[in-house]
C-alpha cells in the first residue's frame, strides 16, 4: 500500500512534533514535511507536493486560510486540512471557499486527525464531529454571499497578505522584503484596504484582523 504524504503547518513546533508522533503511529502515513508560517508552508508544498496538508489556522506572516488559497491554486493541489480553535461558522466558510477538505477544530484534533487525513484523501470533506453537519448545508447555500456581507471579500489577496503584516508590526520594508512588492507598492494596498474597510487607524486595523482571524497577534 502507497503511503499517504503528509506536510504538517503550525507555528508552535511543540503542536508539529505532537501530530508527528501521532500520525508517524499509523500505518499507510508519512510525515515529508512540516513549516512554522504559512509563506514557508507555501514554499514547501509546492516543493514537496504531498497529498494532505494539516494546516493551523492562526499562521504568523500568511495565515492559514491565505495559504490555502494559494496552495489550492496549483494545478494539482494537495487536500488541505484545517486546524482551529474556532469552531464559529465564519471560519468554517472561510476554509472551505478557500479550498480546504477538512476542518478540524483543536480540542478533538488528536482523535479525529487520522480519519480526516484519510478521508480527504480519498476527495470527501471532513468536518469535526462537534461542528453541526448543517453547516456544508449552509455554505453551499450562502457561497455566493455578497461582499456587503463578508468585508475581507472587499480585499484582494494582496491586500488582505499586507493587512496581516501590518497589524503584525512589521515595517514597510520589512513587508516589502516577504512579500516581494515594492515599498512604494506596500504603502499603496495599506491606504487602498484601510479606505476599503473604513478603517483610519492602526488599532481599529489591529482589531478588525483579530475578529476575522487574520492575526496571531491576539496570542
Amino acid at each position: 500500500m502507497v503511503a499517504i504524504r503528509v506536510f504538517l503547518a503550525d507555528d508552535h513546533a511543540v503542536v508539529r512534533d505532537g501530530l508527528q508522533m501521532l500520525l508517524d503511529a499509523q500505518a499507510g502515513l508519512e510525515i515529508v514535511g512540516q513549516a512554522g508560517d504559512g509563506r514557508e508552508a507555501v514554499h514547501e508544498v509546492a516543493r514537496l507536493r504531498p497529498d494532505v496538508v494539516v494546516m493551523d489556522i492562526a499562521m504568523p506572516e500568511l495565515n492559514g486560510i491565505e495559504a490555502t488559497r494559494k496552495i489550492c491554486e496549483a494545478e494539482i493541489a494537495p487536500k488541505v486540512i484545517i486546524l482551529s480553535m474556532h469552531s464559529q461558522t465564519e471560519y468554517i466558510f472561510r476554509a472551505l471557499q478557500a479550498g480546504a477538505y477538512g476542518y478540524l477544530v483543536k480540542d478533538s484534533v488528536g482523535t479525529e486527525v487520522v480519519d480526516a487525513i484519510r478521508t480527504v484523501h480519498r476527495g470527501s470533506h471532513y468536518l469535526s464531529e462537534c461542528i453541526s453537519e448543517s453547516v456544508i448545508d449552509d455554505y453551499i447555500r450562502q457561497r455566493g454571499a455578497t461582499k456587503q456581507n463578508d468585508p475581507l471579500l472587499l480585499l484582494s489577496p494582496r491586500e488582505r497578505e499586507v493587512l496581516q503584516l501590518v497589524v503584525e508590526g512589521r515595517s514597510t520594508s520589512d513587508i516589502a522584503e516577504i512579500a516581494a512588492l515594492s515599498p512604494k507598492t506596500v504603502e499603496t494596498y495599506r491606504s487602498r484596504l484601510m479606505n476599503k474597510l473604513e478603517i483610519t487607524n492602526l488599532p481599529e486595523l489591529v482589531k478588525f484582523a483579530i475578529r476575522h482571524g487574520l492575526t496571531t497577534v491576539d496570542g
